[in-house]
C-alpha cells in the first residue's frame, strides 16, 4: 500500500493559481475528515511571524505596512481549509507596530498609536477583524522592558532629575543610579546623562532606557497598554526580552509576569501569551509555568531540530520532545511546546539548512508535525535567506519578502546582505509547483489539520534501537496517530510488528522526498521522508 501524499486535493485545485476556478466541494485526506481540526486549531495553532516593515507594501513607499498584510490574507489563510489555495496558518505574530523612530520598532515612543509608516489604528483593527473572520488569531509584539529615549516619557524623566524633583511622577519611571556612585551593578549597562547627573539602565542600547517595574505607576501604565489593545480585539501578545524585567533576577522577573498575565486574564480569560526567554531549558522553565515560552534549545543552527534534520538520530529528537512536554505539563496543564527554527533575531534557517540539500524541508517536517504551537518566520516557506554576516546587523535577518508580483517592499535600513546569495525564487515561482518548499509547508499544515492528534494529543516517543529512524504516537480523545521520520538520505525499513506500544499500523500519508510503502507489516520509508500511520 502506498501513501497518497495529499494528492487528491492538489489534483482538485491547482495550488493558488490565479487562473484556478476548480474547487473541491468536499475533501478528505485518506479518510480523515478536516472537520476534526477545530480543537487543534483553537488549542495549538500554527503561528506566522511577520516583520511588518519587510512583508508587503501597499502604498509604494518601500515599507511594508498593515494594509499590505491585509492584501496578503488569501495567501496566509483564505478562511476555507478545503480550498487548498492558502498556506493555512492559524495565527499571526506582528512585530511591534507602535510609533517608534527605528525601522524595527522595538524602541517605542507611543504604545497607543500605530506607527504612520505602517498605517493607522483603524487599519490594525480592520486586520484583526478580517483575521478573525478567517479563524486567524492576531498577537502583537509588546516590548515592555524598555522604551525609546526619544519619547516624551523619557524626556520628562530626565527633566525631573535636572530639576532635582523626586516628587515628580516621572522621576522613577526608568531604572537609574547616581552618576557619582562610580560602580555599575555587575553585568548591567548604564548610560550617563551628564545634564541630569544620573546613569540610566540601557542593557540593549543607549537609545532604549529600561522601565522601573518597582514603580507601581510603571506597572499600571504598561498594563493599561495591553488592556487597550485587547479591547481593540487582539488575541494576545508576544513579550520581548521577558527575562530582563529585572536583569539577572529570574525569580523576580517571573513574579512580575505572573502578576501581569494574571491581570490580562481578568480582561480576556483566553488571552494568548508567549514569551521570549532566550536561554536554556533550565531558565525557560522558570517562566513556562506562567506563560508559553519559545523553545530556544530546539532552534537555530545549533538546535536539535537542525541537528536532526541534518541526518541526525530522530530518536534523540523525539526523546527530547517527550521530556520537554512532560516538564511543561508538570508546571501547567495547558502549557504548549513552542518550536521554531528561526525568527527576526536569528540567522535564517535556509542559510544553514539549505533547500537544495532537502534539510530545510526535513526540519520543517520535524517541528510542524510536532505537538504544541509552532511558529513559522515569514519567508521561511520560500527559502528566504539572511544572516548578520560581517556587518553584524540584524537588518540582514529581516529582508524583504519576495513575492514576484510587483510588490514594492524593500529591504530595511542598514541592510548589507549580498543579494547574490539570496534565493532566486519568489512566491510566484513556487506556489504552483508540487515539489517546492512552499508546497511542502502547505502540505505539512494540511496534514496537521487533518490529524489533530499531532498538535494536541498525548505524546509518546517510540523507542527504536539500532536505527536513526524514529517517531512518536499521539492520542487524542481515544484516537491515535503515529508519525515516523527518516532524516537520512537512504531508504530505511522497519517491521511495525516489532515496535512496542504502536497502536497504528495503517499507512495514510507520507511527505518529503519520496513515497513510503507498507508491505504486510514492513514499512519502507525513503530518505528525507516522513509518514503518518493510523
Amino acid at each position: 500500500m502506498k501513501a497518497k501524499l495529499i494528492s487528491l486535493l492538489l489534483t482538485a485545485v491547482l495550488i493558488l493559481s490565479t487562473a484556478c476556478a476548480c474547487v473541491a466541494e468536499e475533501y478528505i485526506i485518506n479518510d480523515v475528515d478536516f472537520s476534526r481540526m477545530d480543537d487543534a486549531q483553537r488549542d495549538n495553532p500554527v503561528f506566522y511571524e511577520i516583520f511588518v516593515g519587510s512583508f508587503s507594501d501597499s502604498d509604494g513607499d518601500g515599507t511594508g505596512d498593515i494594509r499590505g498584510i491585509i492584501s496578503r490574507l488569501d495567501y496566509l489563510n483564505d478562511g476555507d481549509p478545503l480550498s487548498g489555495k492558502s498556506l493555512g496558518v492559524e495565527g499571526i505574530w506582528l512585530t511591534p507596530v507602535f510609533a517608534s523612530p527605528s525601522y524595527h520598532k522595538y524602541d517605542v515612543t507611543d504604545y497607543y498609536t500605530v506607527d504612520p509608516a505602517f498605517g493607522t489604528n483603524d487599519d490594525l483593527e480592520e486586520l484583526v477583524t478580517l483575521c478573525h473572520e478567517r479563524g486567524i488569531r492576531v498577537i502583537l509584539d509588546l516590548p515592555v522592558n524598555h522604551m525609546s529615549s526619544r519619547g516624551s516619557l523619557f524626556r520628562n524623566f530626565i527633566n525631573a532629575h535636572i530639576c532635582h524633583n523626586p516628587a515628580n511622577k516621572y522621576y522613577d519611571l526608568f531604572t537609574w543610579i547616581d552618576a557619582s556612585a562610580g560602580k555599575v551593578p555587575a553585568g548591567r549597562h548604564f548610560t550617563r546623562s551628564p545634564a541630569a547627573g544620573i546613569m540610566y539602565e540601557s542593557n540593549f542600547s543607549d537609545d532604549m532606557p529600561e522601565l522601573n517595574y518597582d514603580n507601581p505607576e510603571v506597572r499600571t501604565m504598561m498594563l493599561d497598554v495591553a488592556r487597550f489593545w485587547l479591547d481593540k480585539g487582539v488575541d494576545g501578545f508576544r513579550f520581548d526580552a521577558a527575562k530582563y524585567i529585572y536583569y539577572g533576577d529570574n525569580a523576580k522577573s517571573a513574579d512580575f509576569w505572573a502578576w501581569y498575565t494574571g491581570e490580562l486574564k481578568k480582561v480576556k480569560p483566553d488571552v494568548f501569551t508567549v514569551a521570549e526567554v532566550w536561554d536554556g531549558d533550565g531558565v525557560i522553565m522558570k517562566y513556562a509555568g506562567i506563560m508559553n515560552c519559545f523553545n530556544f534549545t530546539a532552534s537555530q543552527a545549533s538546535g536539535i531540530i537542525a541537528e536532526t534534520a541534518n541526518k541526525g538520530d530522530v530518536n534523540r529528537f523525539t526523546a527530547y520532545t517527550e521530556s520537554c512536554i512532560s516538564s511543561l505539563k508538570a508546571l501547567r496543564a495547558d502549557a504548549a511546546n513552542v518550536f521554531f527554527i528561526a525568527n527576526h533575531d536569528t540567522d535564517r534557517a535556509a542559510g544553514y539548512l539549505t533547500v537544495a540539500s532537502g534539510n530545510m524541508k526535513t526540519a520543517a517536517t520535524l517541528y510542524l508535525l510536532s505537538p504544541g504551537t509552532p511558529f513559522i518566520y515569514y519567508g521561511e516557506e520560500i527559502g528566504l535567506r539572511g544572516s548578520r554576516g560581517g556587518a553584524n546587523t540584524d537588518a540582514n535577518r529581516r529582508l524583504a519578502m519576495l513575492w514576484g508580483d510587483g510588490d514594492t517592499v524593500k529591504d530595511p535600513v542598514g541592510t548589507t546582505y549580498d543579494a547574490s546569495k539570496q534565493t532566486p525564487y519568489a512566491v510566484s515561482d513556487l506556489i504552483a509547483k508540487d515539489s517546492s518548499i512552499y508546497t511542502h509547508y502547505k502540505k505539512l499544515l494540511m496534514l496537521r489539520k487533518a490529524n489533530p492528534e499531532i498538535a494536541s494529543g498525548e505524546y509518546h516517543a517510540l523507542k527504536l534501537s539500532g536505527t536513526k529512524l524514529g517517531g512518536f504516537t499521539a492520542t487524542l480523545n481515544g484516537s491515535a496517530v503515529a508519525v515516523l521520520h527518516n532524516t537520512t538520505q537512504r531508504d530505511m525499513t522497519v517491521d511495525l510488528s516489532e515496535i512496542e506500544d504502536l497502536p497504528c499500523r495503517v499507512l495514510t500519508d507520507s511527505v518529503g522526498a519520496g513515497e513510503a510503502e507498507l508491505t504486510g507489516t514492513v514499512l519502507t520509508v525513503p530518505g528525507q521522508t516522513s509518514v503518518i500511520l493510523r
